[in-house]
């Protein structure tokens, strides 16, 4: 009952922009938290953002590092997007969105409760 689906993946030049979107159903989406993770050939899964709708109770949106500056996640009532801008070969993975109850809490570890079937980012000239 519970399903996020990604969307918005595809074939980008380096420094070019993308926007990815995950469309949520089947629960409140507005008292969760949802989170943007990737997974790169050969590499470990990296959380890459998470936001809630109680900023002032985690500091939501929160970013990795390899990413802080160059993209942006927002929400509105259906829907969580990520915006990727600069981007770079090493951003190309398949990207996940997943879900959690409230807060962010734990996103760094992956520790979410639902996630989507992934979208594959390729940065390539």
């Amino acid at each position: 009952q519970v399903q996020l689906v990604e969307s918005g993946g595809g074939l980008v030049q380096p420094g070019g922009s993308l926007r990815l979107s995950c469309a949520a159903s089947g629960f409140t989406f507005d008292i969760h938290a949802i989170g943007w993770f990737r997974q790169a050939p050969g590499k470990e899964r990296e959380g890459v953002s998470c936001i809630s709708s109680f900023h002032s109770s985690d500091g939501s949106p929160h970013y990795a590092d390899s990413v802080k500056g160059r993209f942006t996640t927002s929400r509105d009532n259906t829907t969580v997007y990520l915006q990727m801008n600069s981007l770079e070969p090493e951003d190309t993975a398949i990207y996940y969105c997943a879900s959690r109850f409230l807060l962010c809490t734990g996103w760094e570890d992956g520790a979410m409760d639902y996630w989507g079937k992934g979208t594959l980012v390729t940065v390539s000239s």
